[in-house]
């Protein structure tokens, strides 16, 4: 179970901490932002089992690309204003469509 800390800022998983997504996002782009990086994640499993060190790298990225639009990653959503807190989102849900991820689940 996932527990979060009482300011939100975290949550807790097997005893680790990790940030939490942006709660100023809303679900729905949130969601997307999800979706794509489970798809990244499934990508550098199948890249690492073939092999493809290039195809790995680009999955990572966007790994990274999916983690830093939902505030897990980079400057912390907390510290960010509202609109820095949205320009963020809108870019990652903007790489992911221009990278050709419709989103769609």
């Amino acid at each position: 179970m996932v527990e979060h800390t009482d300011d939100g800022r975290w949550i807790v998983v097997d005893g680790r901490r990790w940030r939490a997504t942006d709660p100023l996002i809303p679900e729905d782009d949130a969601a997307v932002l999800r979706r794509w990086l489970m798809a990244a994640r499934r990508d550098v499993g199948t890249a690492t089992k073939a092999g493809d060190e290039d195809a790995e790298a680009a999955a990572r990225s966007r790994v990274h690309a999916a983690k830093t639009a939902l505030g897990e990653r980079g400057t912390a959503w907390w510290e960010q204003s509202d609109d820095d807190r949205r320009a963020r989102w809108t870019e990652g849900l903007r790489r992911a469509e221009q990278e050709g991820f419709d989103g769609a689940g």
